[in-house]
């Protein structure tokens, strides 16, 4: 049974997602694990290396998680709870499953549970988590988009970097024309909003500039 930090607590202020362990049920029925009275172990690396691990065993409709945890100087505890879990119909058939936050008085339907303060997994509103990408500025978002679609394409990333003209093998040229429409229209509003930051520091080395011819 491997043990676990925490990040924030139940209560704090708004940490990231990002800064917390998490469990994707969708990974887990990819894998073929949530077959009842299976028990499987799962680990997050850093550096290609295991940082921390959980037990797992499948029940009808549940999953029971076995992993220790402690909170800043407290002692190691050992923690064990069912997750319920809920299956629904796909539109093309099939069926996708949820997890159902554990935590007390909210059961609402996610796809991912993260480790917090409480020493629990819970949904992200459980723990008021934001998403790493509410917390960037406008243009870092903007550059952040322009980059997933370079990589989709195989472009060299960097809103400076030359686009190129090839469909990628495999992709649909429906789905290259609307990423290349959306990756310029992109590029348009990074390189304005690039250009406006020039400008304000422009201006602000003018003022220090008259500044200091004022001051002689």
């Amino acid at each position: 049974m491997g043990g676990m930090g925490s990040g924030r607590g139940y209560q704090g202020g708004k940490a990231t997602t990002s800064g917390c362990r998490r469990l994707d049920v969708r990974q887990f029925q990819r894998a073929g694990l949530l077959t009842p009275g299976h028990s499987f172990g799962w680990h997050w690396t850093r550096n290609g290396e295991s940082v921390a691990s959980i037990q797992a065993r499948a029940e009808e409709d549940r999953l029971i998680l076995s992993y220790s945890h402690k909170s800043g100087g407290d002692d190691w505890q050992a923690m064990e709870y069912p997750v319920r879990l809920e299956w629904t119909a796909c539109t093309m058939g099939g069926r996708r499953v949820w997890f159902l936050c554990s935590a007390n008085g909210c059961g609402r339907r996610v796809a991912i549970l993260y480790l917090g303060g409480a020493g629990i997994f819970a949904c992200r509103h459980c723990y008021r988590l934001a998403y790493a990408c509410q917390r960037e500025a406008a243009d870092d978002r903007v550059t952040r988009r322009v980059n997933n679609i370079k990589r989709r394409l195989g472009w060299q990333e960097g809103i400076l970097n030359q686009r190129g003209w090839k469909k990628p093998k495999g992709m649909h040229s429906t789905t290259f024309e609307r990423l290349t429409r959306e990756h310029d229209a992109l590029i348009e509003v990074a390189l304005a909003g690039l250009s406006s930051q020039l400008d304000r520091m422009r201006r602000r080395l003018d003022g220090v500039r008259n500044d200091l011819h004022g001051a002689d």
